[in-house]
């Protein structure tokens, strides 16, 4: 007699995952059937496919009738929440979570450093191969130790830059949506990194106290999914208790931040600048003012990528399946309600 947990369970992954990381997946268990199909997906697998790894590939419902669980590639659900796939309520979806917080806690740092010692002036002055009078003055760096940091959204990406500015001697404030839990009992964490516990911040404040923290800090960083409840939270309110010397950097989602209302904030001093990775509209169109404000620095949606994505990616998937496998609960699981 064959028993549940001795059958099959077939696995689909729709990315270029390298051959050794497919057989490192496949040494996790002899039941794991794993495929790789990129870039093109057969119709015929979705019929006997249980689990499946990617980032923008989804059956229809119908045709999926066994599917169980959806990893994603990425840390943000939203794309995949817009997909009929998603309300499927017996497929579980987890996704990416805390396999980019070294990297963009690192692009965090440097983007606040970048702009405490004015090195997009510094970069113009060196293209116009000019040594401009009275550089002492116009280079008179801040510095960060001393210096407050409000993230908002405490996650992985959060505590790992916690972490970074606390070692800096800043201080760190943060927003959470429930503050009465500081600790990260649920996420995905690289060994060594974060604050798991929660311990950093000098005050946690909880989501709807945002505009309080702004008002405290010298930099606002952004770090929170996009959900009903974030869109346009960093909006004219935020920017208008916000220090004049103070900084925006986001690397969220651009529909965290009223667009237009930023814009005006930076074009007025009402802050002293901005590092963006994300935006409303991407590709950022050419008419864009944020591109000819000098006040900003612009990177294309590139502040969680890495040389080693597809290792860290992986890692989760094999802790997750090892997991699946054992009937454990998974890591990183969508809760429908909130968004992510």
């Amino acid at each position: 007699m064959t028993h549940a947990t001795d059958l099959p369970i077939n696995v689909v992954v729709t990315v270029p995952f390298s051959d050794e990381i497919m057989e490192q997946l496949r040494e996790i268990s002899p039941r794991l059937h794993i495929e790789r199909h990129y870039p093109n997906v057969p119709e015929t697998v979705w019929g006997n496919v249980e689990v499946l790894y990617s980032l923008n590939r989804f059956p229809d419902p119908l045709k999926a009738p066994h599917l169980r669980w959806i990893q994603a590639h990425s840390a943000g659900l939203d794309h995949l929440l817009q997909n009929p796939i998603s309300k499927a309520e017996d497929i579980e979806i987890t996704s990416a979570s805390g396999i980019h917080a070294t990297q963009m806690a690192e692009y965090c740092l440097g983007m606040m450093l970048a702009l405490a010692y004015r090195l997009p002036q510094m970069l113009e002055f060196q293209k116009r191969i000019e040594w401009p009078q009275g550089s002492h003055d116009i280079f008179l760096p801040r510095g960060l130790r001393g210096l407050t940091l409000g993230i908002v959204g405490y996650g992985s990406v959060g505590r790992e830059l916690a972490r970074l500015a606390d070692a800096l001697g800043m201080t760190v404030l943060a927003t959470k949506r429930d503050v009465k839990h500081p600790a990260d009992v649920e996420g995905y964490t690289e060994a060594g990194t974060g604050d798991p516990d929660g311990s950093i911040p000098t005050r946690l404040y909880p989501t709807e106290a945002l505009t309080s923290m702004a008002a405290a800090c010298d930099f606002l960083v952004l770090t929170v999914p996009l959900t009903r409840d974030t869109h346009h939270s960093v909006n004219e309110d935020v920017f208008e208790v916000m220090r004049e010397s103070a900084f925006l950097v986001n690397v969220s989602r651009g529909a965290v931040v009223d667009e237009a209302a930023l814009i005006s904030a930076l074009a007025a001093g009402k802050i002293a600048g901005a590092a963006l990775d994300v935006f409303e509209e991407e590709p950022l169109p050419p008419g864009s003012p944020l591109w000819n404000l000098d006040n900003v620095i612009i990177s294309p949606h590139i502040s969680g990528n890495s040389v080693a994505y597809h290792e860290k990616a992986a890692a989760l998937f094999a802790e997750n399946l090892q997991r699946y496998v054992e009937k454990r609960p998974l890591l990183n699981c969508l809760e429908r309600t909130r968004g992510y």
